[in-house]
């Protein structure tokens, strides 16, 4: 998943690459991460687009298309309900 974090990853796939059924690889996994594969991967995402837009000054819809979002306007959605600032308010703030 951290490699992977900007491509298409459906839980299925994931648990077929560990030898598990989707069931069993979705309970092992949030036993060991305190969160469901999806909610992982989107705080990967939105982790990974927030050093992005703080350290390389990149807009917001270069961000979102790099860390694997279709849409912008899902991704600032997902950003401001994560850390409470939209990602151009976020941008915006000297760090």
């Amino acid at each position: 998943m951290h490699e992977h974090y900007d491509q298409t990853l459906d839980v299925e796939r994931l648990a077929s690459l560990a030898n598990m059924s989707p069931s069993t690889f979705h309970r092992n996994f949030r036993q060991m991460t305190a969160s469901s594969p999806i909610q992982y991967l989107k705080k990967l995402r939105l982790s990974r687009a927030r050093e992005l837009l703080q350290d390389q000054g990149l807009k917001v819809k270069q961000a979102a298309a790099m860390v694997g979002y279709e849409s912008p306007t899902q991704f600032s959605r997902e950003f401001k309900r994560y850390y409470g600032l939209t990602p151009q308010e976020y941008s915006l703030v000297s760090w």
